[in-house]
């Protein structure tokens, strides 16, 4: 492809997970070509990642990269930013007043604040704001989020969405751990901002529905541990459908066992995340059917997000590539001055402060012993 749209990443530098993902997605579908970056907490680490990925453009921070980058012909249109969560409205901040798109990891900010800020940041630029809630990206979520909204399992009554991991269960001091177990980086919430925020956004995305109150019993079972690591959430929402999220980090035997559960008045759609290519499907009083990806019973609206045959597996870097492809479609119609295609599906800085305002929700609520609270 001729046509890439041209990148840049801040954060995302050497031994960082998410930011290797990030790189990985935006190549699959060859809509990319990353091009710059302030890929560290410090210029020398920068250089030396910069290095490591073969860039040229290599910057100190992401206020100078901005800087620079919208002044140049062949600046990035779009910027990655793949930071711990209490940097990403500054940098984002930086790169929406220039009208560079902005494609942010989750959840939006650490503070709710921030997130307040950040909506009207991205509301006053001509820039995009992608968040990458990549389970949104599976096909069979696109399947399942399709037949609710066909009414194929009749009005939704019901909804039960857990996001269980067990990799904190025991104090652990390596990077990745270290952040997000700091308030001060990772915002109030533990594993209800880190994973929760992935339950919350799918149960909205796939069902419809918004949740209008939420009561929260939060726990740090780890000793001395600043945030929760376990979070049982009962929600209602707008409509009268109520739900049950669990998501636990001292879950063991638990990888990242995010499922869901959707039932309505005729029927019922189960998911899970490690087994991404099948949709159960229960219409009330018959057989239970199994729905795979690309085979027979999946829609266009996962056939539009799959590559590859059925029974091949295709998952976690390919949800994430979704996003980036759907944000590469929205961006070239934002170069024509017109409107995405109306199939065109990603999350928004929207979506995002309504992910913060969850955060904030349960821990306002576990705060006053699991009270309900509004959103």
């Amino acid at each position: 492809m001729t046509d890439r749209i041209r990148l840049g990443m801040v954060g995302g530098g050497n031994d960082a997970f998410i930011g290797a993902v990030h790189r990985i997605a935006s190549r699959i579908d060859d809509q990319y070509e990353l091009v710059a970056g302030a890929l560290s907490s410090t210029p020398e680490k920068s250089r030396e990642s910069g290095a490591a990925l073969g860039l040229t453009r290599v910057y100190d921070d992401f206020k100078q990269m901005a800087i620079r980058e919208a002044r140049r012909k062949d600046g990035i249109e779009a910027v990655s930013i793949v930071t711990p969560n209490h940097v990403h409205y500054a940098a984002a901040r930086e790169f929406l007043k220039r009208g560079i798109h902005v494609i942010c990891d989750k959840p939006l900010t650490s503070t709710l604040a921030d997130a307040k800020k950040l909506v009207k940041a991205a509301e006053a630029s001509d820039a995009l704001f992608v968040l990458t809630h990549n389970y949104t990206g599976y096909p069979m979520v696109r399947q399942a989020r399709a037949m609710v909204a066909a009414g194929e399992i009749g009005a939704v009554r019901v909804v039960q969405v857990e996001y269980p991991q067990d990799w904190l269960t025991i104090e652990q001091d390596f990077k990745q751990a270290e952040w997000r177990t700091d308030p001060a980086r990772s915002g109030a919430g533990g594993s209800t901002g880190d994973i929760g925020t992935h339950a919350y956004n799918l149960a909205c995305f796939i069902s419809g529905l918004e949740a209008s109150e939420l009561a929260a019993d939060l726990d740090a079972f780890v000793p001395g541990r600043r945030v929760d690591d376990n979070a049982h959430v009962m929600l209602r929402f707008k409509g009268g459908a109520k739900g049950m999220l669990w998501s636990s980090q001292v879950a063991p035997g638990n990888e990242n066992a995010l499922r869901i559960r959707i039932y309505g008045e005729t029927g019922g759609l189960e998911w899970a995340q490690e087994d991404p290519n099948y949709l159960w499907h229960s219409p009330f009083g018959e057989p239970k059917r199994l729905i795979t990806r690309n085979g027979a019973g999946a829609g266009d609206a996962a056939a539009r997000v799959s590559r590859i045959p059925p029974g091949h597996p295709e998952g976690y870097l390919e949800g994430f590539a979704t996003i980036y492809s759907e944000a590469a479609q929205a961006i070239r119609a934002h170069r024509k001055g017109e409107a995405a295609p109306a199939d065109v599906v990603y999350p928004t800085v929207s979506d995002g402060l309504k992910g913060v305002q969850f955060v904030d929700a349960c821990v306002r609520s576990s705060q006053r012993n699991a009270t309900w609270v509004t959103l």
